[in-house]
């Protein structure tokens, strides 16, 4: 079984710590964060209201022992502080501008990436990143089987634990009838990463983690055949090749930084072209003669994703100008 390493690093700064009244707060549930720093920002202005009258606190009338104690406005905190104060606390908000929690990735309404290069910072010292599981390369990101695989598949057992390639705030945690038990971490550079077909969550949304944190366990759940971790990485909801960032095959990044530019989707759409595929479908129109067994042939698709994706058997007849989808 593969043990998660720990970050030693103290990254109270860097997870996105809240600081309350002066009071450092511990990682916790992002809606007992937003509770506790309107909580607080009441607490002030109660207290506000409560000092403008001296003699409440038994002493001379118009004289407040407070006064030289509390900075001029200090009363109005609560008037100042808003949601907006406390969405600044999630990672990367200034980027997607929300926090959704429940749908995964918004292909439809996805920021662009523009022209000018992005460099985002992934690491400073070796512990702020990891793996998410040291299996081995089972399959790589690119066009499988006629469609495209947004990810890479790690080898894994079933009960491994998976763990978060870098710190962030987790955004999805949920079943998936595609992707099993999902997870999906926002970073603070504003990739996301997403671990699929786990047997076992062990976080929520909200949930601050480092580096090599442990997400949920290794399974076969969801659109899976065998154990291994689906894993992905995105920004700004569009696909990045995990091969771009990691070294796979020794289970290290290739650099600290990393660029970002629309050259790189670029290079994804035209990926989706190669070897005659393309992403827009394809269909054969059965001629007199035509069999299943000699249009798989003749289109190289394989005659059980051919069924599939027309929902027909091998032993369905077909007919004369019948549309079959081929790819």
């Amino acid at each position: 079984m593969f043990s998660p390493r720990k970050c030693g690093q103290n990254t109270q700064l860097r997870l996105g710590y809240l600081s309350v009244a002066g009071y450092i707060c511990p990682p916790m549930n992002l809606n007992i964060q937003l509770a506790l720093l309107l909580g607080a920002a009441t607490l002030c202005s109660s207290r506000g209201a409560a000092q403008g009258n001296g003699t409440d606190y038994g002493g001379p009338e118009g004289l407040d022992i407070y006064e030289d104690l509390v900075h001029d406005g200090t009363e109005n905190i609560a008037a100042v502080w808003d949601v907006n104060d406390s969405l600044r606390f999630i990672p990367g908000y200034e980027l997607y501008r929300n926090w959704n929690t429940d749908v995964l990735f918004d292909r439809m309404h996805a920021n662009r990436v523009g022209r000018d290069t992005l460099e985002l910072r992934l690491a400073y010292e070796d512990c702020d990143h990891s793996m998410p599981c040291p299996g081995d390369l089972t399959s790589g990101f690119g066009m499988r089987r006629g469609r495209m695989h947004y990810g890479v598949d790690l080898d894994l057992d079933t009960g491994d634990p998976v763990v978060s390639a870098f710190a962030g705030m987790v955004r999805i945690s949920k079943f998936n009838s595609s992707f099993g038990n999902v997870v999906v971490v926002r970073h603070f550079n504003g990739l996301e990463t997403l671990y699929a077909h786990m047997s076992e969550r062990k976080v929520e949304p909200g949930t601050l983690v480092e580096a090599g944190d442990t997400l949920g366990l290794g399974g076969n759940t969801g659109r899976s055949y065998g154990s291994h971790l689906h894993f992905e990485v995105r920004f700004l909801d569009q696909p990045i090749d995990p091969a771009l960032v990691f070294d796979l095959s020794n289970a290290t990044l290739k650099a600290k930084t990393f660029d970002v530019h629309d050259r790189i989707f670029s290079d994804l759409v035209a990926q989706q072209g190669v070897g005659g595929k393309s992403s827009a479908r394809k269909y054969h129109i059965v001629r007199k003669g035509d069999t299943l067994f000699g249009i798989t042939r003749k289109s190289g698709i394989r005659m059980k994703d051919i069924c599939r994706l027309n929902g027909i058997m091998e032993t369905s007849i077909l007919s004369i100008g019948q549309r079959l989808r081929i790819n």
